[in-house]
C-alpha cells in the first residue's frame, strides 16, 4: 500500500468524498506558509504577457541568484518546476479556492455531503450556518437543486459543487427527503459567509491532559488556537499534545501567532531571508495562553511548512518534545502575485530558518517528480516503519546544532523527532487496500450502520463500544455485494484496522471531527505515546 498512516488514509477517503456545501475544498498540500497578497495590484491578464512578467518578478524576487534569460521561452509550469517544487501558477479556480481555505471562510450554505448511490447524503451541517438556520439536517437526502435533480444522475462532482456554491444572500432551494417522513419536502437556504475553525479537535483526552489537532494555518487559527485552551484550561488542563500530523502548512503569521501563545518572551520564533528579502525576525511577545504547561507536539512525513515553524521552534527552544516522523522538509516562503484573469503564481521570495539557524527545506536537485516521490522513497527505504532509525539517516550527516539542554538537532530534510513512532502497517494489505478505495467502509458506515445507533449512544460509550458481530457479518455480505472478492486470509488480518476504521467512521457521521479524533485517539501509537512522555 501507499506510504501513509492507516489515519491519513481515512482521512483521505472521507475528505475526498466529503464536500462542505457552499464549499470547503481541502487543498491540504497545495497551501503554502507566508503568503502575503497583493490584492491592489494586477499583473496580465493573458498568457503571453504572463511569461514575460514570470520572468520579471522572479528576476526582481526569486530567493537565490538565477538566470532568467534561460527561462524566457519555457512554458510556464516547466518554468517554474526549474525553480523549486513549491513555485507554482494556480488557474483561477485553485486560487480563489486556496485563498478560501486559509481564510478559513466562504460564500455557501454550510453543509458536508457525501455522494450515496448517487445521492446527496447531508453528513454534518456547520452550526449557526445558512443551511443550520434553515433547518437542514444530519441524514437529509437532497434530491434536487433549485431546477435540477441531481440525485441519480451521476452528475460531476463539480457540477454539484457549482449548483450549491453561489454569492452570498442569494437564495438556493433544495428538494430533500427525510428519514421517516413519506414526501419529499422543499427548503429554501439563503447562501451566507460560512466560518470553517482550523481547530478539527480539541478536548480533554485524561485528566491533565488536552488534545487540540489543527487541520491547517489560516488566518484565524491563533484566535482558534486560544479559544480552544481557555476552554480547555477550564477543565483542568495543565498538559497538552498538539496534533499536527498532515498539516500541510498555511500562513506564516498563523504560525507565528500561534507560537506567541506557547512560547516565552522575546524568543525568537522563526526568521526569512531571501535574495530580495531582508532578514525578517519573528519574535514571541510573551503572555500566552499555554506559555508554561508540558507539551508535546506530534508530526509525521506530511506536516510541512507552517507545521515545521512552530515544531522547529519548539524543539529548538526546548519548550517541548516532538514525537512521531520526520516532517516533509518544507522551507521555502511563498508570496502570491495575482493576474488579471483571477489567476495567481505562488513564487518562492525566501527561506526560512529556526532559531538557531536550521533551513529544514530538503533537496529537490534530483527534480521536480523525484522531489514529490520522496515520503514513497522513505517508505520503501523502511524509514517510516523500521522500528528503530537507522544509522543511514542523512540528516545526521549534517553538522549538528545544540539546544541549550544540549540537544542535537539537525537541519536540511526536514524536522526530526526527539521520539520516533514507526507507521503502524498492521492489516494494510491489498484486501484492505481495495475497501478503502472503493469506499466501501465509508459507504457501509453511512448507508447501514448510522442508522443502528444514536449520538447519545456512542458519546456515553467512546471507550467500551465496538462494532457487534452482527454489524461484521453485514459488513461482510455489504462487500460481497459490491463484487468484491473476498480473500479470507487478508480479511482475517484486516479484521482489527477495518473494525477501528468502521468505528471512527461512525463517529464522524454523528459526532463530527472531534468525535472522529475521540475514537481514532484511543488506539493511536503516537498519542499513547506523548500521554506517557507528558507523566
Amino acid at each position: 500500500m501507499k506510504p501513509t498512516t492507516r489515519q491519513n488514509l481515512l482521512i483521505a477517503l472521507t475528505y475526498s468524498a466529503t464536500l462542505i456545501g457552499g464549499m470547503f475544498l481541502g487543498y491540504k498540500f497545495l497551501k503554502d506558509q507566508g503568503f502575503t497578497f497583493q490584492r491592489n495590484v494586477q499583473y496580465a491578464d493573458n498568457n503571453a504577457e504572463k511569461v514575460d512578467q514570470i520572468i520579471n518578478l522572479i528576476n526582481r524576487n526569486y530567493v537565490d541568484e538565477i538566470d532568467a534569460d534561460t527561462l524566457s521561452h519555457t512554458e510556464i509550469d516547466s518554468l517554474l518546476h526549474q525553480l523549486d517544487p513549491h513555485s507554482v501558477y494556480l488557474p483561477p479556480a485553485k486560487a480563489s479556492e486556496q485563498t478560501e481555505v486559509l481564510e478559513g471562510s466562504f460564500d455557501g450554505i454550510g453543509i458536508e455531503y457525501y455522494i450515496l448511490k448517487d445521492t446527496l447524503l447531508v453528513v454534518n451541517v456547520i452550526k449557526d450556518g445558512p443551511a443550520a438556520n434553515a433547518g437542514l439536517k444530519l441524514g437529509d437526502k437532497i434530491l434536487k437543486i433549485d431546477s435540477v435533480f441531481v440525485s441519480g444522475k451521476k452528475l460531476p462532482r463539480e457540477k454539484m459543487i457549482g449548483k450549491i456554491k453561489g454569492r452570498s444572500g442569494t437564495p438556493v432551494q433544495l428538494l430533500i427527503v427525510r428519514a421517516g417522513n413519506n414526501h419529499p419536502s422543499l427548503l429554501t437556504v439563503k447562501r451566507g459567509r460560512v466560518n470553517v475553525s482550523s481547530i478539527d479537535a480539541a478536548y480533554m483526552i485524561s485528566n491533565e491532559a488536552g488534545y487540540i489537532r489543527i487541520s491547517e494555518f489560516g488566518a484565524n487559527t491563533d484566535k482558534d488556537f486560544v479559544e480552544s485552551v481557555r476552554t480547555l484550561k477550564t477543565k483542568g488542563m495543565k498538559k497538552l499534545i498538539l496534533d499536527l500530523r498532515d498539516n500541510g502548512g498555511g500562513y506564516l503569521t498563523a504560525a507565528t501567532g500561534l507560537a506567541n501563545q506557547i512560547l516565552p518572551e522575546n524568543k525568537l520564533i522563526v526568521y526569512t531571508q531571501g535574495k530580495h528579502e531582508p532578514r525578517t525576525d519573528y519574535i514571541a511577545t510573551g503572555g500566552g495562553e499555554f506559555e508554561d504547561g508540558k507539551l508535546a507536539v506530534l508530526i509525521n512525513e506530511n506536516s510541512a511548512s507552517a507545521s515545521e515553524i512552530l515544531a522547529g521552534a519548539v524543539q529548538d527552544l526546548d519548550r517541548g518534545i516532538i514525537i512521531g516522523r520526520r516532517s516533509f522538509g518544507k522551507g521555502l516562503v511563498q508570496e502570491q502575485f495575482p493576474f488579471g484573469d483571477g489567476s495567481a503564481l505562488n513564487l518562492t521570495i525566501a527561506r526560512y530558518y529556526t532559531p538557531l539557524g536550521r533551513s529544514i527545506q530538503k533537496s529537490y536537485k534530483k527534480g521536480y517528480t523525484a522531489y514529490q516521490n520522496e515520503i514513497d522513497d522513505r517508505f520503501n527505504d523502511g524509514e517510516l516503519t523500521e522500528k528503530v532509525l537507522s544509522s543511514k539517516d542523512s540528516l545526521k550527516k549534517n553538522a549538528a546544532f545544540i539546544t541549550g539542554s544540549g540537544k542535537k538537532v539537525f537541519a536540511g530534510g526536514g524536522i526530526q523527532p526527539d521520539i520516533y513512532v514507526k507507521m503502524d502497517t498492521t492489516g494494510m494489505n491489498k484486501f484492505y487496500g481495495a475497501l478503502l478505495t472503493k469506499k466501501v467502509l465509508v459507504d457501509y458506515v453511512f448507508d447501514v450502520l448510522a442508522n443502528r445507533y444514536t449520538a447519545d449512544y456512542l458519546e456515553q460509550n467512546l471507550s467500551s463500544f465496538t462494532i457487534s458481530d452482527t454489524d461484521y457479518k453485514d459488513f461482510v455480505k455489504f462487500v460481497q455485494g459490491r463484487n468484491i472478492q473476498v480473500d479470507n486470509k487478508q480479511l482475517v488480518a484486516a479484521k482489527p484496522v477495518i473494525y477501528n476504521d468502521l468505528k471512527a467512521l461512525l463517529y464522524k457521521y454523528h459526532l463530527g471531527d472531534a468525535g472522529y479524533y475521540k475514537a481514532l485517539n484511543l488506539n493511536d501509537s503516537m498519542v499513547k505515546q506523548a500521554l506517557s512522555s507528558l507523566q
